[in-house]
C-alpha cells in the first residue's frame, strides 16, 4: 500500500533515493545507466531497484537483455509531487550522478538500444 510511511521508508536509503530521482528526471533508465550514474556495482543497483519495484514506486520492462525502470504511472499525484519537488530542490546533490550519466560512453540515445 502506498502510504507516506511506506514511500519514505523505501526512499530512506541514499542509493534508492538517488536512483528514483534520476529516473524521475530522465523518465526511464536502464540498469547500466544507473550503474554508471551511481558509480555502484550492478548487483547492488539491481537489489535496490527490486526494492523500489516491490514497494510500488517503479515498474520495469525488459528489452532484449536490458531492463529499463520508470516511475509507476499509477503513483498518486502527491508522490509524484514530492519526487518532482525533491528533484528540483536538490540538483546540486545529484550533480555528480547527472554528470556521470551525461558523459557515459555508449549511452543509448533512446530505448531501442542500450549499453
Amino acid at each position: 500500500m502506498l502510504n507516506p510511511a511506506a514511500i519514505f521508508k523505501c526512499l530512506a536509503d541514499e542509493t534508492r533515493a538517488r536512483a528514483t530521482l534520476l529516473i524521475t528526471r530522465e523518465g526511464e533508465l536502464c540498469v547500466c545507466e544507473l550503474v554508471c550514474a551511481l558509480d555502484e556495482s550492478q548487483p547492488k543497483i539491481s537489489r535496490h531497484l527490486a526494492q523500489l519495484r516491490s514497494c510500488g514506486l517503479l515498474l520495469d520492462r525488459r528489452q532484449g537483455q536490458w531492463v529499463y525502470y520508470r516511475l509507476n504511472p499509477e503513483l498518486p499525484a502527491w508522490v509524484r509531487e514530492v519526487l518532482e519537488t525533491t528533484l528540483t530542490a536538490n540538483s546540486e546533490w545529484l550533480a555528480s550522478n547527472t554528470r556521470r550519466l551525461s558523459t557515459m560512453d555508449g549511452r543509448p540515445l533512446n530505448t531501442t538500444a542500450c549499453c
